[in-house]
């Protein structure tokens, strides 16, 4: 498995570096976020909406009471939030799978629950608080999908 670090000091470093991820994403395309709750996972998707070219004045939300929230940008973007899930068979009774095949991009929260559903191609983004505005961002995965993308945000992010 190959990983990388980025500290974010800002909300709005959390936004830019989601817009990196989401510029590089393509059909078919899984972001598994993991972090606590208030962690910056929202945020993060909002700038991979930004990224997808979601109209910037598209209000990105946590579809945790929804389940999922759909976007319209250069590919159909589904935020997924998995929090209130209580069981495998929940998540499959409600077409997860359909999703996790689409067409377009997926961005799952909390996807630590139950990381078997995830596709093999998934990259993994987790973060952990650091301080009231700090932090510690740490993308992983192993498929050469999330290699390539993992690989094309980290050489945005040095420019």
């Amino acid at each position: 498995m190959k990983y990388f670090n980025i500290l974010s000091k800002s909300e709005e470093d959390t936004i830019f570096l989601g817009r990196k991820v989401g510029a590089h994403l393509i059909q078919g395309d899984v972001v598994a976020l993991v972090g606590e709750l208030g962690s910056g996972k929202t945020r993060l998707t909002k700038g991979i909406a930004l990224g997808l070219d979601v109209h910037p004045k598209t209000i990105v939300t946590s579809p945790s009471f929804a389940l999922v929230n759909e976007y319209a940008g250069r590919l159909t973007f589904f935020h997924i939030d998995i929090y209130r899930m209580e069981s495998i068979s929940d998540l499959i009774s409600v077409g997860i799978e359909e999703y996790l095949n689409t067409e377009g991009v997926v961005v799952m929260e909390w996807a630590d629950k139950w990381p078997e559903i995830l596709p093999e191609r998934s990259v993994t983004i987790s973060i952990d608080i650091v301080d009231e505005n700090s932090r510690k961002i740490m993308f992983s995965g192993q498929h050469a999908r999330a290699l390539s993308i993992m690989d094309a945000v980290r050489k945005e992010i040095k420019k």
